[in-house]
């Protein structure tokens, strides 16, 4: 595989995130209302909830903020699930995928109004019926039909319920555009909301847990005593809490990152081919392509967080195609994140006093600070998390 930098994450490059200082690590007992496992973007969604409760939060991540699934992913914010919301609605009940849309929707507005235009940037989405330019086969033809027809559902969908959207045919084929949806740097904006929280909270990197045991998290060389404890991981939450392995699995998500291509080639985050395949543009013209799984969907359900070849030769094609001709590839890299057999997230107690969230099936930038909140809810509140979220667990 021919790259310039190895296989370090392109996000990375920007020098938001390459010249962000370091949390400590946990070092000593320490006691708090609530411990917080993972500082990505569900965990410092839980971080944030806490914290305008008025109470004390401790939270520990294995590695740096924004190091796993939180700061190397796509950079959609896409609203609505997993599933598009009208097969959601299907599978959930309307309400349910309608609620979870709504809810998505209003966290791009939280975080806009919170990160300004530098981090989030309102530029909408396109969901792209097969891949750009002529289909390479009557296979990929037959399947850009069907996911049309598929987008025509899903149009008429959000149309009865009153979302915004517009059938789109352009450069890139045909598809629907949602000007609701948002791109950003995930790395960025996980790192700028930990900024933001850790002036009250204390944030710890570096510390990955040793274990969990009812109001208490031990790691390394420390320890948290907490009245609740939340675990906001994605990926590798079958790992930490292996009570949930029959609920969620871990896999592999692949990306890269190219040299400037000549143009303003992609208005937009792009996802195309029923989701499984996307890109984005950002300011300095690079492009960041990901997806493929399903061509290796075997290889891809493990933990590993290296770069395969068959993936990765995978995106570099997809990222010729969007750019319209050669790319020339920076960087790639790799993240483990989590799945359910219906793309619900979880959200539910897995042991007294231990909330779990997760699982968001590919699409936690929204989902995972939504979730986030109902598992507060539901730890300190004793509130039931609502339809859009896997919630009941028999210990």
């Amino acid at each position: 595989m021919r790259t310039e930098r190895g296989s370090a994450v392109g996000w990375d490059a920007d020098p938001a995130v390459a010249g962000a200082a370091p949390w400590p690590v946990l070092v000593g007992d320490v006691t708090a209302d609530v411990c917080v496992v993972g500082l990505g973007g569900s965990g410092l969604a839980v971080v944030g909830e806490v914290l305008r409760r008025g109470l004390a939060v401790v939270g520990v991540d294995a590695g740096r903020v924004a190091a796993g699934a939180a700061g190397r992913n796509g950079g959609f914010l896409l609203a609505g699930p997993a599933l598009p919301v009208h097969q959601a609605a299907e599978a959930w009940g309307v309400d349910a995928a309608v609620q979870l849309y709504r809810e998505t929707l209003a966290e791009i507005d939280t975080l806009s109004e919170l990160l300004g235009p530098r981090v989030i940037r309102r530029t909408g989405s396109l969901r792209l019926a097969g891949l750009p330019g002529e289909p390479a086969d009557v296979a990929e033809r037959q399947d850009r039909l069907a996911e049309l027809d598929d987008c025509h559902r899903q149009y008429t969908f959000l149309r009865a319920h009153g979302v915004a959207v517009q059938e789109y045919d352009g450069p890139f084929g045909r598809g629907l555009y949602l000007p609701g949806d948002a791109a950003m740097n995930p790395a960025r904006r996980a790192l700028a909301l930990a900024a933001i929280h850790g002036t009250s909270a204390r944030l710890h990197e570096h510390s990955p847990v040793v274990s969990i045991t009812p109001g208490r998290v031990r790691t390394p060389h420390g320890a948290v005593s907490a009245g609740l404890v939340i675990v906001a991981v994605d990926g590798g939450l079958d790992v930490l809490l292996p009570e949930l392995a029959p609920r969620v699995r871990t896999g592999r998500l692949q990306m890269i990152a190219t040299a400037p291509v000549a143009g303003r080639r992609l208005p937009c985050p792009v996802y195309s081919r029923w989701g499984y395949d996307y890109a984005q543009q950002d300011v300095a013209g690079r492009l960041f392509v990901g997806g493929g799984r399903d061509k290796f969907v075997d290889q891809e359900w493990t933990a590993d967080t290296e770069p395969s070849a068959g993936v990765q030769s995978w995106i570099e094609q997809l990222a010729a195609r969007f750019a319209g001709g050669p790319v020339r590839v920076t960087h790639r890299w790799a993240a483990s994140v989590g799945y359910t057999a219906d793309g619900r997230a979880l959200v539910t107690e897995v042991r007294p006093r231990v909330v779990a969230c997760g699982g968001y099936s590919g699409t936690g930038n929204l989902v995972g600070p939504v979730a986030a909140r109902a598992a507060v809810a539901l730890g300190l509140d004793g509130i039931a998390p609502p339809l859009c979220f896997a919630r009941h667990f028999a210990r």
